[in-house]
């Protein structure tokens, strides 16, 4: 029986916890053989969340006995505890226990600026590891010895892991699950919890399915959403056109002048991150083709050729 742990620091981040824990939850529901435990950093049984919501009934984390392969979640909480050094050195037992159970083949997870409490103990040094883009700076200040991955969701090696924050947590669960129980659980469960395309580490923390949404013209937010859920298909834009009951013409204009690129650049930048992330899965270059509604590999390779300074390494090798 695999065991997972969440640690719950004070004025923990409500979804860096729940996300990652209703996973795995849902992982039992349909099958998989796994305990979740809440656990303090110390003998507290009670813990107020930032957010105002109590954790109650919590184990002291000494009384868990972990051993291979379970799983160690440490998450996010408010930036003025883990910058503060007499809360550091407070949790200093919590570290050392970390470390001794990394030693015992336990892998450690953290999700936002559980990042920083997971690089105090010394694990991440000389390797990689990503927090919330709002700290990126604080974080390579404070810890020059990891190497601070700017632009991924997660981060796994080693059995050691770090992910952006919030959402990126569920990413990150969904990964460990389908790395343990296979793609089809995985891939289950993404669709129990509604998760729209479950994403990869390789996808950056501002996903192209994020940006480009921050205005209130409705019909341009459905022409996207159209966009994203028709992927795979050659859409034209006298079709695009007619889902919003406008001319060709006025929604080329508003697209533009809404967003800033026009309906095909847009196209081409879902088109990328698709590719990317269908790529890393190890997936047959036609097989993206036909995925992300292009009529032939070498239609791929013409688009990454667009972007190839911003792809990764594994990625750029196809057009080589």
């Amino acid at each position: 029986m695999k065991k997972i742990i969440f640690a719950v620091p004070p004025e923990v981040h409500l979804l860096d916890i729940n996300g990652p824990a209703h996973i795995f939850y849902e992982a039992t529901e349909l099958g998989a053989e796994l305990e979740l435990h809440f656990v303090s950093l110390d003998s507290k049984t009670e813990i107020k969340s930032s957010a105002g919501l109590y954790f109650s009934k919590l184990v002291e984390v000494k009384s868990i006995s972990l051993k291979e392969d379970d799983i160690l979640f440490i998450p996010g909480l408010e930036y003025h505890l883990i910058s503060d050094t007499v809360f550091i050195e407070s949790i200093r037992p919590f570290l050392d226990w970390v470390i001794i159970q990394y030693k015992r083949g336990v892998h450690i997870c953290s999700v936002c600026t559980g990042s920083f409490i997971l690089a105090e103990t010394g694990l991440l040094d000389n390797r990689s590891a990503t927090t919330h883009w709002k700290y990126f700076d604080k974080f390579s200040e404070r810890f020059p010895k990891v190497t601070l991955e700017k632009n991924r969701l997660f981060t796994s090696a080693e059995r050691i892991s770090s992910s952006a924050g919030v959402s990126s947590g569920i990413d990150l669960s969904l990964f460990l699950v389908e790395k343990s129980y296979g793609t089809k659980l995985a891939l289950d469960i993404a669709k129990e919890v509604v998760v729209y395309l479950r994403r990869s580490g390789l996808d950056p923390q501002l996903s192209i399915f994020l940006q480009y949404r921050n205005h209130l013209e409705q019909r341009i937010h459905n022409v996207q959403d159209y966009l994203i859920n028709h992927i795979s298909e050659a859409c034209t834009a006298d079709q695009l056109a007619s889902q919003v009951h406008m001319s060709k013409r006025n929604l080329t204009r508003l697209f533009k002048k809404t967003t800033g690129i026009t309906i095909g650049e847009y196209l081409d930048k879902l088109r990328i991150e698709k590719i990317i992330a269908l790529l890393a899965e190890g997936n047959k270059v036609d097989y993206v083709a036909n995925q992300v509604g292009l009529k032939s590999s070498n239609q791929v390779r013409t688009i990454l050729k667009k972007y190839q300074g911003v792809l990764p390494a594994e990625v750029s090798s196809i057009n080589k």
